[in-house]
């Protein structure tokens, strides 16, 4: 356990950013998924308009370091793909 003033202090801000990182995290993962169950319902209206919310949760998590931002464009890129083949 932290025994200084200053690792005390490291170990609040770390615990802090953690969960400000895992709710945001969540957050993204959340528009996704809705995403995806719109297309697994068969509503293409409803998830081009989930993917409008999901893109820019998506960019905001890799702007902030939550996900790489290889990994941002690669998901949008497949959610993408699978609203375009969906019939």
């Amino acid at each position: 356990m932290a025994n200084s003033a200053q690792a005390k202090k490291r170990a609040r801000q770390a615990e802090k950013s953690r969960q400000l990182n895992a709710s945001q995290r969540s957050e993204m993962r959340t528009t996704i998924k809705k995403v995806l169950k719109a297309l697994d319902g068969g509503d293409k209206a409803l998830a081009e308009s989930a993917y409008k919310a999901a893109a820019p949760a998506i960019d905001k998590a890799a702007r902030k370091g939550l996900i790489h931002a290889n990994k941002a464009a690669r998901t949008k890129s497949r959610l993408n793909a699978r609203i375009k083949s969906a019939a």
